[in-house]
């Protein structure tokens, strides 16, 4: 790894190396290590080599983040509509991206308004063994979580953001993505039930898969404006339900009403480009208003999303598409 990324680790305190190079007159805050005191390790240098790469994606591949919202529990249902003949898999609303990893599509494109999120997945895509590593050297404990959540990500490396970013993903409660007013994230540590560092054969995975993907920061709508026809849209925005409480942060905000007409101006679009798209969304009266020109099916799932157990409950969705299955 360059100097400016070096790493030691002592037991029960967090050392942070703060070193400038000549290359670059900013500050890197190497990564957090608490475990026993390490020796410098070299990082990889370039793509990943092909020999990795061999043989790694034929198997469904499981998200590297944990994330509130996520499709995973109706993937098979979601699959249904996919055929390999796209000449485009599409996703603004990427998140955990579980569809885009267990169907594997040959071209992608990812997008999301969360910047740490996609740069994350960026040095995943090409450092995957570095961030595995560094993930897993931090100590996992409420203490080390809130110093490491404490950190100002503007003043880290983009591999030590990326590093940051998973290792709060795994650690907080629920997997959920929300910041305060300022833009910090503030989701606490997940003492019941927290998660686990996903093993480095999965970050290889989904690093290989990514490599097909173009990543994208911004609005969804600069997203959508670059879907032709052929393409396959996978939409699964926040969600907007009167009737009953929701989380439905997007940036800064909450995902609001008219997002989801600019929504639906979109799809429209969409349709007469002549690509497909599928949309999953709460069973709700908004959705079934605005898209009602389109086939709906009502799916069941369990939301994880509640803070107690007993709170977690059956839900519908709606599938709403184009596709004729």
């Amino acid at each position: 790894m360059p100097p400016s990324e070096i790493s030691y680790g002592f037991k029960g305190a967090i050392l942070t190396a703060a070193l400038r190079t000549k290359e670059h007159n900013s500050v890197n805050i190497p990564f957090f290590a608490l475990a026993r005191l390490t020796k410098p390790r070299s990082r990889q240098g370039g793509p990943l080599m092909s020999e990795q790469l061999a043989g790694t994606s034929a198997a469904p591949v499981t998200p590297v983040f944990r994330w509130a919202g996520s499709k995973r529990k109706i993937l098979p249902t979601l699959a249904e509509y996919w055929n390999p003949k796209y000449s485009r898999y599409v996703e603004p609303f990427a998140g955990s991206a579980a569809l885009f990893f267990s169907l594997q599509p040959d071209r992608a494109v990812l997008g999301d308004v969360n910047s740490d999120l996609i740069d994350a997945y960026k040095v995943i895509r090409d450092r995957p063994d570095d961030v595995h590593r560094a993930v897993t050297k931090i100590a996992r404990n409420s203490d080390t979580y809130y110093a490491v959540r404490k950190r100002n990500p503007s003043r880290l490396s983009a591999f030590n953001r990326a590093v940051r970013f998973v290792y709060l993903n795994r650690y907080c409660f629920n997997g959920i993505y929300r910041t305060n007013n300022d833009g910090h994230f503030n989701v606490p540590y997940a003492h019941t039930k927290p998660g686990v560092v996903p093993p480095i054969e999965r970050f290889r995975r989904c690093a290989t898969l990514l490599q097909r993907a173009d990543l994208r920061v911004g609005d969804f709508g600069n997203v959508l404006k670059t879907v032709r026809k052929g393409d396959f849209v996978y939409l699964d925005p926040p969600y907007v339900v009167e009737s009953r409480r929701v989380f439905r942060k997007y940036d800064e905000r909450d995902f609001s009403h008219s997002d989801l007409e600019r929504l639906k101006t979109h799809v429209v679009a969409i349709v007469n480009k002549g690509a497909s798209f599928i949309l999953s969304y709460a069973d709700c009266a908004e959705v079934r208003k605005l898209f009602s020109e389109w086939r709906m099916r009502r799916v069941r799932v369990r939301r994880n999303v509640a803070g107690f157990v007993s709170a977690r409950r059956l839900a519908n969705e709606v599938v709403v598409t184009n596709i004729d299955i």
